[in-house]
């Protein structure tokens, strides 16, 4: 298979942050596969770190495998979606039944979960997956924003107008998730397709980064900086730090640099021609 590292390039950095004792987050990407995950898990004594860690390792190794197999931008006969929503799902769902039988099995690790936020580059697009308030964003041009909305109590009383968004950059509740990895035997991941562009930069970080620094300033950095990703995630944590650095803090930072088209056998641009 054709590689993408030509086209996209990748870095990653975590950091336990100012006050916990160890750091429960696990990041794992792969610039030639087109594939980042972040995790951040929860859970008492080490076993956040063991959920996040089993997410990270799992997904990794069973996207990597899958997508040796099947194209991720193949099309499914029965969703009409590319095969990367039907790999995600899949693996994302083995990923949680590991988790959760862990936590069942092992005393230790009784309660652990993990957020979970990966993106999958194939064919000028990406597939995004996710589970909880790890989030990806997006700097295309001048304009910055988030890709994925929070499984949160928070964003819950956000969408229903039940506080604003003042309240809510003050709230208390902000880690409260109401979706995770490991927690229940069947999970819900949200997928959502994007169209790529050459000069995006995506950013997948845990809440770690976007609660001690708005998205304003996460923007800013990328604006200025985000032709060198090692310096740009550098100075994303170092201002989380700055800021209190209350939780552990992880970025995956994504630029594309060229096109990066699917090629296509003879017999899939023949269909393509035919059937339009």
């Amino acid at each position: 298979m054709k590689t993408l590292a030509h086209a996209i390039e990748m870095y990653g950095l975590t950091d336990a942050g100012m006050v916990r004792s160890h750091n429960e987050d696990a990041i794992v990407f792969d610039a030639d596969s087109g594939l980042a995950i972040l995790a951040d898990g929860m859970g008492g004594y080490n076993a956040g770190e063991v959920a996040s860690g089993i997410a990270t390792t799992l997904l990794a190794q069973g996207v990597k495998a899958a997508i040796e197999v099947v194209p991720p931008h193949a099309p499914e006969a029965l969703s009409g979606k590319s095969a990367a929503h039907r790999i995600l799902r899949l693996e994302i769902e083995k990923a949680n039944l590991a988790i959760f039988q862990t936590a069942q099995s092992q005393p230790q690790c009784a309660g652990m979960g993990t957020t979970l936020v990966s993106a999958l580059f194939y064919d000028n697009r990406m597939t995004s997956a996710h589970v909880g308030d790890s989030r990806l964003y997006r700097l295309r041009g001048a304009e910055f924003g988030p890709l994925t909305r929070d499984h949160s109590l928070l964003q819950e009383q956000l969408d229903n107008g039940l506080i604003t968004p003042d309240e809510a950059r003050r709230s208390q509740n902000k880690n409260l998730v109401t979706r995770a990895v490991g927690i229940d035997p069947q999970l819900d991941p949200e997928l959502n397709d994007f169209e790529v562009q050459v000069g995006d930069v995506y950013l997948l970080c845990s809440d770690g980064l976007n609660d001690m620094v708005d998205d304003a300033d996460i923007g800013a950095v990328l604006s200025t900086v985000s032709g060198n990703l090692p310096l740009a995630a550098e100075q994303l944590i170092q201002m989380a730090n700055d800021n209190g650095g209350r939780d552990n803090v992880s970025v995956i930072l994504i630029r594309i640099n060229r096109s990066f088209a699917a090629e296509r056998s003879l017999w899939a641009r023949l269909f393509g021609w035919l059937a339009g």
